[in-house]
């Protein structure tokens, strides 16, 4: 009998840049890792999968490897898939969608092979069951499937999670061009931030950055802000294991955090929706929030980080105006920032430079369509004096 219980490659999908963190918080929970370009490796059964969902800050999805196979052809595709007894791994009157990473010659348009799995496992239901399940792209409502092809191999894996872990479910007002929850949750990370020292965010727009902080050191699992997971849907899914999960995430909750939190923007409007965003993450009051420009933002005695997310200068023009902004956030630091590490997120190197400072680490991201990246300061008693280029 075919089950889920049995210890499979677990593939734990991110964007580019962000594998070393999700293999670091998959390390600290106890995991084996091999680092992909895009993801994270590891072996599990099910309730791993469950576990890694639950807690999981900067990984964007859990897949479970069903099944690895030869393909030369979609053909071939659709036989494998509708070998699987499907009839056991979820009810027939359930709802079914597909995505998929594919590069192979015979595939100009993935949602080609997306149709035939449905197919498979549709035709398979009507003929073990007279009944099919539904299917579309609700990545919300029922099982999710996920095809990785390259050339001759594939493997079919299930799609634990549905709707991507960066919807973390708290984001009411997402303001102006928000940050990924999951991207801030890395750049965090990237600083070597310990949560138990104090964090500061000027600029926090929507209040992501300030957000993640506070979840961190609290010590909150961001599953536990989602009420809903693909894995829910499955015939295997073991509702008092998962339930006994999420109390012992409850419990290891702090009351609060150690260190103090602050959150600065110049726009009132920008607090207003990065407090209702910390409200619905049940953070607002481990979180201080200011209507100032980034200069007057409270540093606290201390250490801790300092990360700041600048406007990058998209369209034509803005660069050369934003150039005294960037110049102005590394006299800051200088200045004010003394004992703590800094980080600057940026996507235009050239910007970058205008800190004045020399970076300590410099660590790759991308967001949305831009190659950004994330300069690491460490300001030590004294750096207002050394300057030097950032880039």
């Amino acid at each position: 009998m075919f089950t889920l219980a049995r210890e499979s490659s677990i593939l734990v999908s991110c964007p580019k840049g962000m594998a070393p963190y999700v293999a670091l918080e998959m390390g600290e929970l106890g995991y084996e890792t091999q680092e992909l370009e895009a993801g994270v490796r590891t072996t599990g059964t099910l309730h791993d999968c469950m576990r890694l969902n639950l807690h999981l800050r900067c990984g964007h999805r859990v897949h479970y490897r069903l099944k690895r196979f030869g393909a030369l052809h979609p053909d071939m595709v659709y036989r494998e898939v509708n070998s699987m007894p499907w009839e056991e791994i979820f009810a027939a009157d359930g709802y079914l969608s597909v995505h998929s990473s594919v590069v192979h010659p015979t595939i100009s348009d993935t949602r080609f092979p997306n149709l035939r799995i449905k197919d498979a496992v549709v035709d398979r239901f009507s003929q073990k069951t007279g009944s099919r399940p539904d299917s579309g792209p609700d990545e919300g409502k029922g099982v999710c499937l996920f095809l990785h092809w390259r050339d001759k191999k594939a493997e079919l894996f299930m799609d634990t999670t549905g709707i991507p872990l960066p919807k973390r479910g708290y984001r009411l007002n997402p303001f102006r061009a928000p940050m990924q929850e999951t991207l801030a949750a890395s750049v965090i990370r990237a600083t070597f931030w310990d949560p138990a020292d104090n964090f500061v965010n000027p600029m926090c727009g929507s209040g992501t950055l300030a957000i993640e902080a506070a979840l961190m050191a609290r010590n909150i699992a961001p599953g536990l802000l989602r009420e809903s997971f693909a894995f829910m849907h499955l015939s295997e899914f073991d509702a008092s294991a998962w339930q006994q999960m999420r109390t012992e995430a409850e419990a290891a909750i702090l009351p609060r955090p150690k260190g103090r939190i602050i959150a600065s923007d110049i726009d009132p409007q920008a607090v207003d929706a990065a407090r209702d965003n910390a409200r619905q993450a049940g953070v607002e009051e481990n979180i201080e929030f200011s209507v100032c420009d980034f200069r007057q933002t409270t540093v606290p005695e201390g250490k801790g980080a300092v990360l700041v997310n600048p406007e990058y200068g998209e369209r034509l023009g803005e660069a050369d105006e934003l150039g005294e902004t960037y110049q102005a956030v590394g006299d800051f630091l200088k200045q004010r920032c003394a004992g703590y590490r800094a980080g600057i997120f940026t996507c235009n190197l050239a910007l970058a430079k205008r800190i004045g400072l020399r970076a300590e680490r410099k660590a790759p991201f991308f967001s949305a369509k831009f190659s950004c990246t994330l300069f690491v300061y460490n300001m030590w008693e004294g750096a207002a004096a050394k300057r030097g280029a950032s880039a």
